[in-house]
């Protein structure tokens, strides 16, 4: 699969509307009781609402017409009394279904993410994480105003239809079918516009997701733009993409605009309809003044339901592209993951085994072809060869983050695929040549690799790999708050922070890939003396370019164009006048030029 670059818009395997509609609203289970509470406040507010025409019927018709003061008074003191309570039960209905939309998108943002960390590498390796945050935080926020509509408007609103509806019926057929004669052309309409405005909402999704992507992608580069003084350049990049995202934005708003005319034009109509119809009816006397007046007001409360419904509904055509965006992530399966008869991975003693491994990234040409090798526990393998070779491909396989094409490989005799992954990488340390460094201080980025680890323990570490010294001299030593990435620390010492957090974890395997390449000389003098004592007594593998690093290996192997060329010591090697022969005498004659 090509990565999906930051301009480009995603392509979205869109879901039944019934499926993602069961999937929200199972996030509703766990508050049913709140849910039931919330709907018998409705109801409350509801039924106050039914009985306000009723009362201003009876005070017209009975209080009004046999003059009774007493009876209009206490028509009033019940009005008041009764709207008083729905007041109150509305406020409270707000505050309850407010908490439970909110823990709902907490609950669907912890699952996303969650979901997210278990996936593998080949699916970070095919999406700019611009377009991922964009699902975590945009997609979720989007359905904020879904939930809360849901019970709010949707559920109360289809009883207050139903029951207005046949308070209508009983009162009059004849004004009730004049005013809903209208409902089938607009309901017609409605779907219509449905049809189209999903299509447009999804686009929207998409550009906005192309935004983010590239912000994040620009911010995160923005050494590498102001370098090359790439600003403008990049500004006309982000105005077009805000263009593409305002223009999709008001090409799904226009459509749903037409949502609010149709349902105020058939209200118009039909109160056109049911007051030329009541004439009629009152002219023929068979009905009184005071039923046609709370007609009129039921009529109010007839449509002003289809108008909630209708705003739920272009609510729900408006957000349902963020729910299926955010299902499409959740339904894509982990492809590393613990087998179901997955066993728990004992101490590792270190005994690797490389059996036939054929490994290719997805459908492109395979990386490494039939590597065959065994590793004594304790043993430390280096790995060379040229850029592209193959070197750091074999130690991802080392430590599952992706599976062989074909082969199989042991550890301690057993297959990696049937063990339990947490178990696996939990007893490695892995050095990885893009060194990472979180926003915290230098203390918790070492403590990373052991999170109970004390101070002193930290501090061994550092001195272990000759950070201590550096730490030290700066304004907070092991406190001192790195920013993001570690931006604040030389490249070289990033790497030897990064380096001791690998050493705290006293992994049984020990994986460098390309530890030491941005250490000056002196420092990997340093260095070196505290590798050697954590390479003793334990498998490891080094990835390095500088020879100077790794002629103390037990094996050299070198890789090129995929395949093991060659295999020895440093020794044997260099007799072997091969290879890694050719590599060693290169570096040797370029440090000497440069000396």
């Amino acid at each position: 699969m090509a990565r999906n670059a930051v301009k480009e818009d995603e392509i979205s395997n869109v879901s039944s509307k019934k499926e993602t509609l069961k999937k929200l609203l199972k996030y509703l289970k766990p508050y049913k009781l709140k849910v039931f509470i919330v709907i018998l406040l409705l109801i409350f507010v509801m039924m106050c609402g039914l009985v306000n025409p009723y009362l201003l019927k009876n005070a017209i018709d009975i209080q009004i017409a046999n003059s009774n003061v007493n009876g209009l008074i206490i028509i009033a003191v019940v009005l008041c009394f009764l709207n008083f309570l729905s007041m109150i039960a509305s406020k409270k209905r707000i505050v309850i279904m407010s908490s439970i939309t909110n823990n709902i998108l907490l609950t669907i943002r912890n699952e996303l993410y969650s979901h997210i960390q278990k996936l593998s590498f080949s699916f970070f390796d095919n999406r700019p994480a611009g377009k991922i945050l964009a699902r975590v935080m945009g997609d979720v926020n989007a359905l904020q105003e879904l939930f809360s509509n849901s019970i709010t408007t949707l559920i109360p609103d289809t009883l207050s239809l139903i029951c207005v509806t046949i308070v209508m019926f009983s009162m009059n057929y004849k004004l009730a079918l004049s005013a809903i004669i209208i409902l089938p052309l607009l309901f017609v309409s409605l779907f219509s516009i449905e049809k189209f405005a999903t299509k447009r909402w999804m686009n929207y999704r998409k550009k906005r997701s192309n935004l983010n992507a590239f912000t994040h992608e620009d911010f995160s580069g923005i050494r590498v733009i102001q370098c090359f003084a790439k600003e403008k350049d990049t500004s006309e990049t982000f105005l077009s993409l805000v263009n593409d995202m305002v223009n999709s934005f008001v090409s799904s708003v226009r459509l749903n605009d037409f949502f609010w005319p149709l349902v105020e034009l058939s209200w118009g109509i039909g109160s056109i309809v049911v007051y030329w119809v009541g004439a009629g009816l009152i002219t023929k006397g068979d009905i009184s003044v005071g039923t046609l007046i709370a007609f009129t007001l039921y009529i109010t409360m007839f449509w002003k339901p289809i108008m909630n419904i209708s705003d739920f509904y272009n609510t729900l055509i408006t957000n349902f592209a963020a729910a299926e965006r955010i299902f499409e992530i959740m339904s894509i399966d982990p492809y590393i993951i613990s087998g179901k008869s997955a066993i728990k991975m004992p101490k590792i003693k270190g005994h690797v085994e490389f059996k036939n491994v054929t490994f290719a990234y997805d459908d492109d040409d395979a990386v490494i072809h039939d590597i065959n090798f065994k590793i004594k526990p304790g043993e430390s393998i280096a790995l060379v060869g040229p850029t592209g070779a193959g070197k750091t491909t074999i130690v991802n396989l080392i430590s599952r983050f992706y599976d062989t094409t074909k082969g199989d490989i042991f550890i301690d005799n057993l297959n990696v695929k049937n063990v339990e992954l947490y178990s696996l990488r939990s007893q490695m340390g892995i050095m990885l040549q893009d060194t990472f460094l979180f926003s915290a201080s230098i203390k918790e980025n070492i403590r990373y690799g052991k999170l109970n680890a004390t101070d002193n323990e930290i501090i061994a570490a550092a001195k272990a790999v000759s950070a201590h010294d550096f730490i030290m001299k700066l304004e907070n030593g092991y406190d001192t708050e790195v920013n993001e990435r570690g931006s604040r620390l030389s490249v070289g010492q990033r790497q030897l922070i990064s380096f001791a957090r690998a050493l705290l974890a006293n992994p049984r395997i020990l994986i460098l890939d390309e530890a030491t390449s941005n250490i000056d000389t002196y420092t990997e003098s340093l260095v070196q003396t505290g590798i050697n004592k954590l390479l003793n007594g334990r498998t490891s593998f080094v990835i390095a370019h500088r020879l100077s690093t790794i002629r103390d290996c037990d094996k050299i192997m070198v890789i090129d164009d995929g395949k093991i060329c060659e295999c020895g010591n440093h020794e044997e090697l260099i007799q072997l006048k091969g290879k890694y022969y050719d590599l060693f005498i290169a570096q040797y004659n370029f440090l000497k030029e440069g000396a």
